[in-house]
């Protein structure tokens, strides 16, 4: 077999392995948008006064309260010494409402950024600029712009609040109501950035349903690297790369098109994706031919970027399209004006706080130092189909783990965030003002 019927019939095998995995995502996508997500939390309760007197066994989000408000606690300790109790109760799922809301502003009227207007909104309660021509468009399709904002605000107190229990089931009073309002008006501004991060990683997990789905297909790449492999040394090389690739940039293409990209806009920017293909597939060819002259480093560097080339290339792409985004926003004076360097800065922000999106630039900045160690390290195992289907998977490895980890980093970040402000609240510090500006920034 000559080197261009290898590297025919891995194109071809790359391609049909495509086939395979976006067989009937087309429903999936349908599927996710049409099944509303089922909104889930956990709870903690207090029921005793004594619980509320050692620091250690208190939750951060009384501690709080406690620091900042003593006489608010104290009403809270005397609750308690009846038959109430307090719980308090954190979303874990955003309420399908609001990622919905979300969507339809972000796409609709904020040229897909989210960054630029939430945080604020939830903030301050200061409203996105939503134009006429905003909402005449989405009337056409049965959207009502102000309602979303309407109903993002009347939710937003879901994320982590407190409630009253009843446990004698003796009826609430209207004094009782009140101080659950008032605990929970003083924890809101806290909470701010945890639903920001809740809001962006529900939203992103829903909007890239296809592109997690191909991602898990890459299973398959392993036995069948390792036969080919087998069979002549190279050509499991060329076609754990190319196909890695070829999934890998269908998945970015996915994500980007959850977040609001039209085809056509993917399309324009597709234009380079062909020849970088080539490229990379040659690149993966050449591969053998450097661990033959024993340059192992370089031939797994040669492999990972071969590996990743494509999803790399989008990648770039995607944050010029961010920052078109961001610039169109400010050109239609719905964001205030910022400095070039500004502009990137919040387009970089926008395009990889979507978990997918930044495990795979992150998985395809590793792919080539992680491959160039490992044909240096264990060149043994340079031939074995199964090491190369997983070099050549880096990023959809990295881009699924930063998936899962997503929802614990956000939860590390608010109790980050409690831990600061019981420290700025003992040192009188005004914490939330600075914190008001951070999100203004």
């Amino acid at each position: 077999m000559d080197k261009f019927s290898i590297i025919y019939y891995s194109i071809q095998l790359s391609v049909l392995i495509l086939l395979i995995s976006v067989r009937n995502l087309t429903s999936l996508f349908r599927r996710s948008r049409k099944e509303p997500a089922i909104e889930s939390y956990r709870i903690k309760v207090l029921s005793f006064p004594q619980e509320l007197e050692k620091k250690g066994d208190m939750p951060l989000e009384l501690q709080y309260i406690k620091a900042k408000n003593p006489a608010l606690f104290e009403k809270l300790k005397t609750l308690l010494s009846g038959n109430k109790a307090i719980g308090i109760r954190t979303t874990e799922q955003t309420p399908q409402i609001i990622l919905d809301a979300v969507n339809e502003i972000s796409v609709r009227s904020q040229h897909r950024m989210i960054l630029t207007w939430l945080p604020i909104l939830l903030w301050s309660q200061e409203e996105p600029l939503i134009t006429e021509k905003d909402r005449a468009e989405a009337r056409k399709d049965k959207k009502d712009l102000d309602e979303c904002v309407t109903a993002i605000l009347k939710h937003r107190f879901a994320f982590k609040r407190f409630v009253l229990i009843d446990e004698a089931n003796e009826g609430t009073t209207k004094e009782e109501m009140i101080l659950i309002a008032d605990l929970n008006q003083e924890l809101y501004p806290l909470t701010i950035h945890y639903i920001v991060e809740r809001i962006i990683a529900d939203n992103a997990h829903e909007r890239t349903a296809v592109a997690q789905a191909i991602i898990k297909a890459l299973i398959i790449i392993g036995p069948i690297t390792h036969a080919l492999e087998t069979v002549a040394a190279g050509i499991g090389k060329v076609f754990a790369a190319s196909t890695d690739d070829v999934l890998a940039e269908a998945a970015e293409l996915a994500a980007l098109r959850g977040s609001g990209f039209t085809w056509r806009k993917l399309a324009a920017r597709s234009k380079i994706l062909l020849p970088v293909f080539i490229l990379a597939t040659y690149g993966a060819f050449r591969v053998e031919d450097l661990i033959e002259i024993n340059r192992m480093f370089l031939a797994g560097m040669v492999f990972g970027l071969s590996a990743i080339a494509l999803s790399l290339t989008t990648a770039i792409q995607s944050i010029r399209m961010y920052h078109e985004s961001v610039t169109d926003l400010i050109g239609e004076k719905k964001y205030s004006a910022l400095a070039p360097r500004a502009v990137w800065k919040l387009a970089f922000l926008q395009d990889f706080t979507n978990p997918a999106r930044l495990g795979l630039l992150i998985g395809a900045i590793a792919s080539p130092l992680v491959a160039g160690a490992i044909f240096v390290f264990f060149p043994h195992l340079t031939h074995n189909g199964w090491v190369l289907a997983m070099l050549g998977t880096t990023e959809t490895m990295v881009a699924g783990l930063t998936v899962l980890i997503a929802r614990t980093l956000g939860e590390w970040m608010l109790t980050r965030e409690l831990a600061h402000a019981i420290d700025a609240a003992h040192e009188g510090t005004p914490w939330a003002e600075a914190q008001k500006f951070k999100l203004k920034r």
